[in-house]
């Protein structure tokens, strides 16, 4: 069942996903729940000669005993957010990294550098951290701990501790030679029915992203003609004595439907458009995991042909096959372990968006709905004492 939420399969007591954590619990509050806090907060733009940059400010608190210290400050820009995804997944190449926002914004949403832009960027990188930090692996990263810790000038000298040209060209000739062999002959159907999940899944969540798009698009045309619609009630008033008081409470009225019109647009914004688009970026990232088990596992297949095509030197192909047995079992646990709690954090995920996107259009158009119904019964009084008055002698 490929269905985006399988709400049923889970009981209420599963865990909140990383996302709807965010914020909810202080440090001081319940330090047996978590042991690692972090926020990311206070952009900061950099104009120099050659760039134009936003740094963040990085806060943690935690009380492992592997951190010198409670608490570190450290500003970050957005190149050291790439580099730290590209360590996670260099170190665990089948464990699922959270995604990163784009280096450039959405196009048609907003301006790059603008204050909506810097700050759908900065929750964005505040759910990646955290995301990193709740996950039961990557938080005890060391590349993580330095990226939290180190200042900047000592991040910049780790930085160019990482490997080698020589060794970055041998893993892509791996990589390269090991994706040109074809299908995986000995796949497990486990991992085939994860890339069948994925491949509908993308394609689900992508028509849902773009859906959403159009549906934000939509009620923003709606909202600046509605803008407009107000005030020339207000000005048709002052020319209609008879009818000004009733043009005055259309007015009124189509002002309380803009403003609650421009509420339910930032909470598409703020809830809906970010969650659909992050699992877009997890659906490219999953299917990238599942590439990579299989190169692992194709790697393990040629070996053991070319052992059967080769009856010498037979005791140092079985030692390399016993040890790429090893990787390929597990590679194959760590990604099971991952998938099923990346899936119920999708899954809960999913179901609260949408539950909320629910509520907030029931509220939107209850609103609406007593806003004009006020106005006609106020309309429905006026005209019954108008009729008292002229039946009267």
């Amino acid at each position: 069942d490929t269905s985006l939420a399988e709400v049923n399969s889970f009981s209420p007591s599963m865990p909140i996903s990383p996302s709807s954590m965010i914020n909810q619990y202080k440090f001081e509050d319940e330090p047996e729940l978590r042991d690692l806090f972090i926020t990311v907060d206070d952009p900061e733009s950099h104009i120099t000669a050659i760039e134009t940059f936003i740094t963040y400010r990085v806060v943690t608190k935690t009380s492992r005993g592997e951190f010198d210290s409670s608490e570190y400050e450290v500003r970050r820009r957005y190149q050291d957010f790439l580099w730290l995804k590209s360590k996670l997944e260099a170190a665990h190449p089948t464990l699922i990294i959270p995604p990163l926002p784009e280096k450039f914004i959405m196009k048609g949403m907003v301006e790059r550098f603008s204050e909506e832009f810097i700050e759908t960027r900065r929750k964005a990188l505040h759910k990646f951290l955290n995301r990193i930090a709740d996950h039961p692996t990557l938080t005890f990263n060391e590349d993580f701990k330095i990226f939290l810790t180190a200042q900047a000038w000592e991040l910049s000298s780790h930085k160019k501790q990482g490997p080698g040209l020589l060794s970055r060209m041998g893993q892509t000739v791996r990589a390269v030679a090991s994706s040109v062999r074809g299908g995986v002959k000995n796949r497990p159907e486990t991992f085939t029915e994860m890339n069948d999940y994925m491949e509908t899944f993308s394609q689900k969540i992508n028509v849902l992203d773009k859906i959403a798009h159009r549906i934000y698009k939509e009620e923003r045309e709606y909202f600046n003609e509605m803008k407009e619609y107000g005030p020339i009630h207000t000005l048709w008033s002052a020319s209609e004595e008879d009818i000004a008081d009733s043009l005055k409470g259309v007015a009124s009225c189509i002002d309380k439907c803009c403003k609650a019109t421009e509420k339910r647009m930032a909470g598409l914004s703020e809830n809906l458009l970010p969650i659909l688009h992050e699992y877009v970026l997890y659906s490219e990232i999953l299917m990238g995991v599942l590439k990579r088990r299989d190169q692992i596992q194709g790697e393990l297949d040629s070996k053991v042909d070319a052992l059967a095509n080769k009856k010498t030197e037979k005791d140092l192909f079985s030692e390399e096959i016993g040890k790429l047995e090893d990787k390929v079992e597990c590679a194959n646990n760590a990604l099971k372990a991952d998938w099923d709690r990346w899936k119920q954090n999708m899954q809960c995920d999913m179901r609260s968006t949408f539950t909320n996107v629910a509520e907030n259009n029931l509220r939107y158009y209850e609103e609406c709905l007593a806003t004009w119904e006020s106005f006609l019964a106020s309309q429905t009084v006026d005209l019954h004492v108008e009729e008292d008055s002229e039946d009267k002698p």
